[in-house]
């Protein structure tokens, strides 16, 4: 059975239909990039999926059990966890209390006894941190991190529900072409070890087709194409909306660095 199965998926804002009757699977331990060009319904779809938004129709079931119609909190504690395209963290809070406030929202304990919080899973918000690179930056603030930190600290987040299925919305958005390839070999390896499925949104195509499994392509709402990077490279639909004149990557190049138009096109040759 898969991890992820989602069928039929559909969100409507007035009458404009955002996503339209979309369909796919995801495999524990795979990673599946959610592709599209601005306006394609990515962002609607992966809101959905995490329970921010209610689909208009369709299903969405995570190890069999139904997603839809639960609050984003429940789905969290159901093995879902979360990346944002802006950094999520506490920049007043060291990294160390970053981690140790999810773990303990993990277990509910935010409204506990008088323990104080800084006294609690200091040795498993370690273990995440090492995990992740950041051990040795326990005790600096979030705040005066450098991005590329930021982003593992804000993985190290994602981790502390043990997620069976992690989305990440543009991971590597704002980083340097070094930290982005880092950034996602790190996480190949971790969910590779610990079986996670992987959702993610990207725009850069060198990661993309360097890390994903697999590819699922939307359009103005509907999925277009899905399969290897091979499969993808070589679909007229992809190439038409999507690849096609390579004016999409050089806009893409001016907001996540120049290297990404020619990793992009690199890609498709």
């Amino acid at each position: 059975m898969n991890l992820l199965s989602v069928s039929g998926l559909s969100k409507s804002f007035g009458g404009l239909k955002a996503v339209d009757d979309v369909s796919f699977d995801l495999a524990a331990g795979e990673l599946l990039a959610l592709l599209g060009p601005n306006g394609a319904g990515k962002s609607t779809c992966f809101n959905m999926v995490n329970g921010q938004l209610q689909p208009s129709a369709g299903s969405i079931r995570l190890d069999g059990e139904e997603l839809v119609g639960r609050r984003p909190r429940d789905i969290w504690r159901m093995g879902v966890g979360r990346t944002f395209q802006i950094a999520a963290t506490f920049n007043s809070m060291t990294v160390l209390e970053n981690v140790q406030m999810a773990l303990i929202s993990r277990d509910r304990k935010l409204f506990g006894p008088w323990t104080p919080a800084a006294s609690r899973y200091v040795d498993e918000a370690m273990d995440l941190l090492e995990q992740v690179g950041m051990g040795a930056d326990a005790q600096r603030a979030c705040g005066v991190l450098a991005y590329g930190d930021v982003k593992r600290v804000e993985l190290a987040i994602a981790l502390a529900n043990q997620p069976k299925l992690l989305l990440m919305d543009e991971p590597t958005a704002g980083m340097a072409p070094k930290e982005r390839n880092e950034l996602m070999a790190l996480t190949k390896r971790l969910v590779t070890e610990r079986n996670i499925g992987v959702l993610f949104t990207e725009h850069s195509m060198d990661v993309v087709f360097a890390y994903a499994d697999r590819m699922i392509v939307l359009a103005r709402g509907k999925l277009i194409a899905a399969g290897s990077g091979d499969a993808i490279r070589n679909d007229a639909r992809v190439q038409e909306v999507y690849f096609g004149t390579g004016k999409t990557f050089r806009a893409h190049a001016v907001l996540d660095g120049a290297s990404d138009a020619s990793g992009a096109q690199g890609a498709l040759q």
